[in-house]
């Protein structure tokens, strides 16, 4: 016997962030016309991403392939001063779609740096909101992206010293690097709320509660998503077999030989219609019965920039 059985997680897929950076892509081009140009991928998806193409987005990670007197969007992942002051200087119209959630560590180291301190920041080297909140300052943020990181980071001065986090991190691994950073520097101010933002959170706790109940997990995400990754490393930390995909396309038969069933669920940056198609590819396999999983729901939007309030058409 194959599939018999899909569990839904709840939530997933999009937050109010990604829904908000789209959102700020698509009134663009409709107020000012294509093409319009996209700083790095708008959110880590390739459907999102190749869809908002068709319409009349180009993405571009460097702002020299911009045409003077363009308009600029910024990714959700949020940018450094320096490419926000070389943006100006170019003469773009810029609107921002960094995800209110990352503006909200920015306006906090900012904050903080004036009180003269020095930052530790756990994040994923490389990763666009990590580059952008180390950005926000010359110098003084420290990343760390495990434990051995924080026994060798070097600060300055230990008096005045504040921890960040990227708001996409695993909750589990995040709270091990943070113990291990009170423990070398106990005055470490930590974040009022914690970084990491409520959609990581609730999805990563609705894969909790469903890993132990299924056989297989599958995420819903692309390769570059932070968030969409760390909830393919719970499934597995948990003992389910996990896979992360791009679309159902990558489901591979074998994967569900002799397994009855089968978690799903999406990554924050991964539209519903790509979980709709994995439903049907394994309803194909004997699937019989959807059952949604009872789990937070999420009310939170967050209001489009000025100048590009939506039509009632939209």
């Amino acid at each position: 016997m194959g599939v018999q059985e899909i569990l839904l997680a709840e939530p997933r897929g999009f937050c109010a962030g990604v829904d908000r950076a789209i959102d700020i892509v698509e009134a663009a081009i409709a107020k000012f016309g294509r093409p319009i140009y996209v700083r790095h991928e708008i959110v880590h998806n390739t459907y999102v991403v190749n869809d908002l193409k068709t319409k009349g987005a180009i993405f571009i990670e460097e702002l020299s392939d911009v045409p003077p007197g363009a308009t600029l969007v910024f990714s959700a992942h949020g940018v450094s001063k320096a490419v926000q002051a070389e943006a100006e200087a170019r003469g773009f119209n810029i609107f921002d779609a960094t995800c209110p959630l990352v503006t909200k560590v920015h306006v906090e180291v900012a904050k903080l740096h004036k009180e003269g301190y020095e930052f530790i920041m756990i994040g994923h080297k490389g990763h666009p909101e990590v580059e952008g909140t180390m950005g926000q300052l010359p110098d003084g943020i420290h990343l760390v992206e495990d434990v051995q990181d924080v026994l060798k980071v070097q600060p300055k001065q230990t008096e005045l010293l504040a921890v960040v986090t990227q708001t996409t991190l695993s909750v589990d691994d995040a709270e091990e690097i943070l113990l291990a950073v009170k423990q070398r520097f106990p005055k470490v101010r930590e974040p009022k709320q914690q970084d990491i933002c409520y959609a990581t959170q609730n999805r990563q706790d609705a894969v909790k509660l469903m890993a132990p109940e299924v056989d297989v997990l599958v995420v819903v995400g692309s390769p570059t998503s932070s968030n969409s990754n760390r909830l393919r490393e719970l499934g597995s930390r948990m003992g389910a077999d996990s896979y992360m995909i791009d679309s159902a396309d990558e489901l591979q038969n074998e994967w569900f030989v002799g397994k009855h069933r089968v978690g799903l669920t999406a990554g924050a940056s991964a539209p519903e219609v790509l979980v709709q198609d994995v439903i049907l590819r394994l309803r194909a396999l004997g699937a019989t019965s959807i059952r949604k999983l009872d789990g937070v729901t999420e009310t939170i939007k967050f209001p489009l920039p000025k100048g590009l309030k939506l039509n009632d058409g939209h």
